[in-house]
């Protein structure tokens, strides 16, 4: 039975969706610190936090079981998300299901900064009257420049539109079509701040963001615009921004996120054009309800079916990509251990090719199974198919994949060329009826073989006596064989014997198998 932590609050809908499913444990546990979350997390396959739950590299390493980090939200720079890939866990955030609030929270400081709004307040509330002192503008005709064009940036530019206002943004990976149908110009950094009446954030923190809004760049914006932050603190250099808007080289600003919060003792808050909210973005009854649920439903399709629906960390393939892959990454991943077994040196590059039926499905996580079976057993972390490709890169493994759809000798084929030096080493295996998977070929010989247990690969000459005096070693030390299979190459002078044994061979028996005379070679592969 899967086991779910919930570190953090999540809305009561949410919890009870968990709650529903017979097969997975829900324990709810509020308030950790590092070292009480390190002391229980080693049970748990799934951890649900919000922001308020650290993810250290000590929980992380004490994560044993750990296959799913789940934030309830978008951000998740409080997870340590390169740690949690090495380390082969998918990290997912729902992008989506409070979009309309935090961009409902930009568009309401918007109106709030054009027309003094907080001020009013608290004038009014001190038995003022200050009618011209308040004077505001309006934002029909004005320029509103978005930066970060992903689901919230395209649903304030709605909004802007609807207002009558101009939209620009910037967004170096969207395409030009997305800008064109939505009605939005786009633009580059500079000539957004230049044009800007009011400029507001919607990008994530990465290390290309911070400080996106330098002084630089403040100083390259009209006396009279204002900037908007409802995405994540960091993005604006809090520094350059009080002195822009001390010296009124800005007109206003309006803050929802911060560098550190809450911004204790920050010189902003001596300033009286800025607004400012406590992280307010995502709070609102139906977001809180829309991202506890859509976590909840998340991480019980991936325990369930392997399916992660927005991980940041693992391409998206849906369930039923998945399902019909499944037998496929299982060939793969045999073929990938049998290519590291007969590899002399450190593997440097892998070709993935897929022919008839196998071409049907997706190419990548195919190879990515391929990667897992190459590398799984050389490394003190699990390798899964959240970590094999960024632990081949590291290892100077590149990956070529090819499709064709048309079939050989067998309908669906898989083809595993490694590399390494000028050795090459080129593995096929099918699929019979579709599931039972078979080592077809290895590099000149075709030879099937049932791919399970210990296999021994003899390359020997091809001549009477040899397979006998092999058959003698083994069973003098009390070695079964299952299966046998013999090919010859074209030559007919080599042959190759694929053995199957009852269980593994000692170092010192496949020295006495070496040292038959006509035996060249013998590799011992565990499956």
């Amino acid at each position: 039975m899967k086991k779910i932590l919930i570190s953090d609050k999540l809305a009561e809908a949410g919890i009870n969706y968990l709650n529903e499913q017979t097969d997975i444990q829900v324990h709810i546990k509020t308030g950790l610190n590092e070292e009480q979350l390190c002391e229980i997390i080693g049970d748990y396959d799934a951890l649900l936090i919000r922001s308020d739950t650290q993810v250290t590299p000590a929980v992380l390493h004490a994560a044993k079981n750990l296959k799913l980090i789940g934030r309830a939200g978008i951000g998740v720079d409080n997870v340590d998300i390169p740690l949690a890939t090495e380390l082969g866990i998918i990290i997912m955030n729902t992008p989506d299901a409070n979009a309309t609030t935090t961009a409902e929270l930009a568009i309401a400081h918007l109106m709030s900064l054009s027309r003094h709004l907080p001020a009013a307040d608290s004038s009014v509330r001190a038995g003022k009257w200050e009618r011209s002192k308040l004077m505001g503008t309006e934002v029909a005709h004005k320029t509103l420049a978005i930066v970060g064009f992903g689901t919230i940036g395209r649903i304030v530019s709605q909004r802007g539109l609807g207002l009558k206002m101009q939209v620009i943004a910037f967004d170096p990976f969207v395409a030009p079509e997305v800008f064109a149908e939505l009605g939005v110009e786009s633009v580059g950094l500079d000539e957004l701040a230049s044009r800007a009446d009011y400029v507001t954030l919607h990008c994530p923190l990465i290390e290309k963001t911070r400080n996106i809004i330098s002084a630089e760049l403040l100083a390259k914006m009209k006396k009279s615009a204002m900037v908007i932050n409802c995405a994540r603190g960091g993005l604006i250099d809090e520094d350059a921004l009080y002195q822009a808007l001390k010296n009124k080289q800005l007109a206003g600003a309006a803050l929802d996120v911060y560098e550190n919060e809450p911004p204790v003792g920050s010189p902003l808050l001596e300033l009286d054009n800025i607004v400012f909210t406590p992280h307010l973005g995502a709070s609102t009854i139906e977001a809180q309800v829309a991202v506890s649920v859509e976590i909840a439903r998340q991480a019980v399709t991936f325990l369930k079916t392997g399916e992660a629906i927005n991980a940041l960390n693992l391409p998206r393939v849906s369930a039923k990509e998945l399902k019909k892959s499944h037998e496929y990454m299982g060939l793969a991943t045999i073929l990938g251990k049998v290519l590291a077994g007969l590899a002399s040196a450190p593997l440097e590059k892998i070709e993935v090719a897929l022919f008839g039926r196998a071409a049907e499905v997706a190419v990548r996580p195919v190879s990515v199974s391929a990667l897992v079976g190459i590398l799984s057993g050389n490394f003190s972390t699990p390798v899964n198919r959240v970590n094999a490709e960024n632990i081949a890169k590291r290892q100077g493994i590149t990956l070529t994949e090819s499709v064709t759809h048309e079939s050989h000798d067998y309908i669906s084929l898989i083809k595993l060329t490694g590399y390494c030096g000028k050795q090459a080493i080129c593995l096929s295996g099918a699929l019979l009826g579709g599931r039972q998977p078979r080592l077809v070929s290895i590099n000149q010989f075709d030879i099937e073989v049932v791919p399970e247990g210990t296999l021994l690969l003899t390359q020997h000459d091809d001549k009477p006596g040899v397979i006998s005096a092999i058959s003698s070693v083994l069973g003098n030390a009390n070695i079964n064989i299952s299966r046998m299979q013999v090919s010859t190459a074209d030559d007919q002078l080599h042959a190759m014997a694929v053995i199957s044994v009852s269980a593994p061979l000692s170092e010192h028996l496949i020295q006495q198998l070496c040292a038959i005379a006509a035996v060249h070679q013998v590799t011992q592969i565990n499956l």
